[in-house]
């Protein structure tokens, strides 16, 4: 089941990206910023579900410390890049809502690349301190993660010290970047709703509605799973918690381009288009020879 959602995830994403890079009217921000996501999924995924199958398959249940510290690592940036990108995508939808006629200068060019850079740069700065904190622990006993990957909370819990700093750096980041992000992706939709009830038009207010249907959806899949997984009383079954965690890993980003596929108008029409010009192609080719 996990590499059946893997290949979904590798296909779907990668779908969407090759879509958008062959079409030239889907330069846009919004495609732009679903392409960073894409590409996100797949390298979280990427980070940990190979190396999770093997285990699920193999006796030998063992992973390197170097290993362990990576797959740690680009699962955690890749985790803290979205809740960002979430947010900057929130705001791009606000101003072509909210703003129409002033969006194409808005979100130039320039602004889109510095807002998805600052998205992989914070991500990247807070992955690379926590991840700095845990390697210099001391580690001794029998260093079993009681986890599918490694996760960097069950990874310090291994330590043979006081692992308090530790644990309030990886609480004070968590709540950072679930709750701010969070704030002002409900602060846009605040002022976006309000837009699109001052519509006299309900065909007008659910066309202009639908423009963020799908981002809407992802938000709410994202964080009702981490919201989930970090905020419920503590499970005595540990094996409910992992499956949680699990879902959150596998299940969210699988949906994130089929949300998107079927929420967008574009997305279908620049698959059919794909697919007409490949026929055509093989077409042209046999009669050719």
């Amino acid at each position: 089941m996990c590499l059946l959602m893997y290949l979904v995830i590798l296909l779907g994403n990668s779908t969407l990206i090759i879509l958008t890079l062959l079409d030239s009217h889907r330069h846009t921000p919004m495609y732009f910023f679903l392409c960073n996501l894409s590409f996100l999924d797949i390298w979280y995924t990427s980070s940990f579900i190979p190396s999770m199958l093997i285990h699920f398959l193999s006796e030998k249940k063992t992973i390197s410390f170097t290993r362990c510290v990576v797959q740690m690592s680009v699962s955690y940036t890749m985790g803290l890049t979205e809740c960002v990108l979430l947010a900057v995508m929130a705001y791009d939808c606000y101003i072509a809502i909210c703003n129409p006629l002033r969006y194409p200068i808005i979100m130039n060019k320039a602004l889109c690349i510095q807002m998805a850079a600052l998205s992989w740069g914070l991500g990247f700065l807070n992955t690379l301190t926590e991840t700095i904190l845990a390697v210099q622990l001391p580690f001794c006993g029998r260093n079993v993660i009681n986890h599918f990957v490694c996760e960097i909370l069950a990874f310090v819990k291994l330590a043979c010290t006081d692992i308090y700093l530790n644990e309030i750096t990886i609480m004070l980041v968590n709540v950072i970047f679930l709750f701010v992000p969070l704030l002002l992706i409900y602060i846009s939709y605040i002022f976006i709703r309000s837009t699109v009830l001052r519509i006299n038009s309900a065909e007008g207010r659910k066309k202009v509605f639908s423009t963020c249907s799908a981002h809407i959806m992802v938000v709410i899949v994202f964080y009702g799973t981490i919201l989930f997984m970090y905020m419920k009383p503590k499970s005595k079954d540990a094996a409910f918690d992992k499956l949680t965690a699990l879902f959150y890993g596998v299940v969210t980003p699988m949906l994130n381009p089929i949300i998107y596929s079927l929420r967008n108008k574009e997305v279908h029409g620049a698959m059919r288009n794909y697919t007409a010009r490949l026929v055509l192609e093989e077409r042209m080719r046999n009669l050719h020879f």
